[in-house]
């Protein structure tokens, strides 16, 4: 996969995470890097690493494994139930000289301290955080929360024992210094006033000014083709079954080979896939060859064994390519007594071609991705933290931003728990760079 050169920002922080045994969270808003610098750790360190994500989908994406399977960690509440350790276990988190978790806005406090808790028990450190283990967090509280228990006995011990439900609020932080870096270079938008608005809508203070400026650039009809992101899959369904079946002709029904352990839930593309002819899809993984990247969108031109695919190009003609199923490998991390190293093993595949429909998208799948113009479609209101904010980082520039509805000050909703941290860590921080 290509991999993009690093800005002086972005380099900085790496340098850090490579030279220092600090603990760092590594934030800032939408289209800052995070992921570019993950990938030149994962790719360039000299250092032992892991990488894992809270969920399956996500685990995926960073070619890692589930903090849950990774730990070996009971689901729901962990508090301070027995961990179950097997000695394979141990060796494994003995060997790692640092952790890296993505997404680690949808981790709650109670499972940073069980990891906290695993390492110290697997590695024989318990009067050490995480055992002595380096642990470095990518993500954006501002943009994915972490899901609330619905067992009442699970939100009453967290209102008992937490001050709030996130990550930063774990015990482990109150004695251990945690260094924050805000990555502050804005790549996805080039449009100074459109970058302020949406660090407005990031922190929920919105002037009347902007909102008038957002609605306005919203106001106007949206192409017939623009992608709509909604915040249900129920939406999302209804909008490309509706619009591949306007397409006549069968469809081609895909399915997907799987192999091994693959849980539903964490399927990264359709299992069975339908296309025709002139359906507007959704590219899921970067090509290896940079052809198109992971939230390209582009036109199903012809289905002949493979299926190819149009892609717009800016300023050019459309680029057809033929698009192969490709496959998505689950990984294990597995410590290896004869060579005494860390291996990462492929334990389940996922074979489909790398592609969605996609004249709508749910927002929370948009997460990550950058689209020239989009429809947002709010339903009738957002009803999660940071979802009108992830909704309006995906498009480049106002001239791309189509509103189903104007906004409301009800749709920008902020946890002040959030804020509350960003503002009491940044200003121990400078910006890295």
């Amino acid at each position: 996969m290509p991999r993009p050169d690093l800005s002086a920002e972005q380099l900085a922080v790496y340098e850090r995470i490579e030279h220092t045994r600090e603990h760092i969270f590594v934030t800032g808003r939408a289209g800052t890097g995070k992921s570019t610098i993950l990938n030149h750790l994962a790719w360039n360190t000299s250092k032992i690493i892991a990488v894992c994500a809270p969920t399956g989908v996500a685990a995926l994406n960073v070619g890692g494994q589930t903090i849950h399977s990774l730990l070996r960690l009971p689901t729901g509440i962990i508090a301070d139930h027995d961990l179950d350790q097997p000695s394979e276990l141990k060796k494994m988190l003995a060997s790692i000289d640092t952790l890296v978790i993505d997404e680690i806005s949808m981790v709650s406090a109670d499972l940073m301290d069980a990891i906290d808790r695993s390492l110290r028990l697997a590695r024989g450190k318990k009067h050490d955080p995480f055992g002595g283990a380096q642990i470095i967090m990518f993500g954006d509280p501002f943009q994915l929360p972490p899901v609330p228990p619905r067992d009442p006995h699970e939100r009453a011990y967290f209102a008992d024992t937490y001050r709030s439900l996130w990550f930063f609020d774990a015990r482990v932080w109150q004695t251990t210094p945690l260094s924050v870096i805000e990555l502050t270079e804005v790549h996805r938008q080039r449009d100074d006033r459109f970058k302020q608005i949406l660090g407005a809508v990031r922190f929920g203070v919105v002037t009347e000014d902007q909102a008038e400026e957002l609605n306005g650039a919203g106001a106007r009809p949206a192409p017939r083709d623009v992608i709509t992101l909604a915040t249900t899959n129920a939406t999302v369904n209804r909008i490309n079954s509706e619009r591949l079946a306007e397409i006549g002709g069968s469809a081609l029904k895909a399915v997907a080979e799987i192999n091994g352990e693959f849980r539903e839930n964490s399927y990264p593309a359709d299992e069975i896939l339908e296309l025709k002819p002139g359906a507007q899809v959704m590219f899921l993984r970067n090509d290896p060859d940079g052809r198109w990247v992971n939230g390209t969108i582009g036109t199903v031109s012809r289905i002949d064994g493979t299926v190819w695919v149009e892609v717009d190009r800016p300023g050019d003609d459309p680029e057809e390519f033929e698009v192969e199923p490709t496959t998505w490998e689950r990984f294990r991390y597995r410590y290896d007594p004869e060579t005494k190293k860390l291996e990462k093993e492929v334990v389940a595949e996922f074979e489909q071609f790398p592609l969605r429909l996609a004249w709508a998208v749910t927002i929370h799948k948009s997460q990550g991705h950058t689209y020239d113009a989009a429809a947002i479609d709010l339903g009738p209101r957002a009803f999660s933290a940071g979802q009108t904010y992830v909704a309006l980082s995906r498009v480049r520039s106002l001239d791309g931003l189509y509103l189903k509805r104007p906004l409301q000050p009800r749709d920008v909703i902020v946890d002040p728990n959030v804020v509350r941290f960003i503002r009491e860590r940044s200003a121990k921080e400078r910006p890295a760079g």
